[in-house]
């Protein structure tokens, strides 16, 4: 039985997190945002791992795109996962829009273009966001697999900790919204 049967929904607009015992280094304690699920399979970012070998204004200047705005050293470049770490995502609030944003829910959008990477070096983007270079996949059927293997717990997503710049300490806020620390679960799937 996959989430969707039963859950009877699909985890977009939720964060993942990752169980104790994730066997994959890529996301070992990681927190992920579901920008997209369905039968297809899903789509997230990682929001709680940053990537120390570029900067935003270095960005920028790979793309040839001005930057006035002096807050733009402060932003944070994220992992957001393995694949196409070339591609850049922001995760940002809904007071920005353009005909390629993808909106996840009520509070949260995602945009893959140039065009907001400008707004933001203005000082002029989003109240809030997150810019990630790559993202997190999964085919069909997999992340439901992933989950019911013991890989990946599921909590409603809030924007204090989504777009919090503080990422130390994330996968725990996450699982403190679960209501129990991390270190009271056990990595292994249990079998009756």
């Amino acid at each position: 039985m996959g989430i969707k049967e039963h859950t009877g929904e699909y985890l977009e607009g939720k964060l993942l997190v990752a169980m104790p015992g994730m066997r994959d280094p890529r996301f070992s304690q990681s927190v992920v945002y579901i920008c997209a699920h369905n039968e297809d399979g899903a789509m997230g970012l990682v929001v709680n791992r940053l990537i120390d070998s570029i900067t935003f204004p270095e960005l920028l200047e790979q793309l040839g795109i001005a930057r006035p705005a002096p807050t733009i050293a402060d932003i944070q470049v994220h992992f957001g996962g393995p694949v196409e770490s070339g591609r850049g995502f922001v995760l940002h609030s809904t007071d920005f829009e353009n005909e390629a944003t993808l909106h996840v829910d009520p509070g949260v959008s995602v945009t893959a273009t140039v065009d907001i990477l400008e707004q933001i070096a203005l000082g002029e983007g989003p109240k809030s966001s997150i810019l990630a270079l790559g993202y997190a996949g999964w085919r069909s059927g997999q992340l439901e697999s992933e989950i019911l293997a013991n890989g990946w717990l599921h909590v409603d997503a809030d924007a204090d900790l989504l777009f919090d710049t503080d990422c130390e300490d994330k996968w725990e806020r996450a699982f403190a919204k679960l209501g129990f620390a991390p270190e009271l679960l056990s990595g292994e799937a249990g079998h009756a």
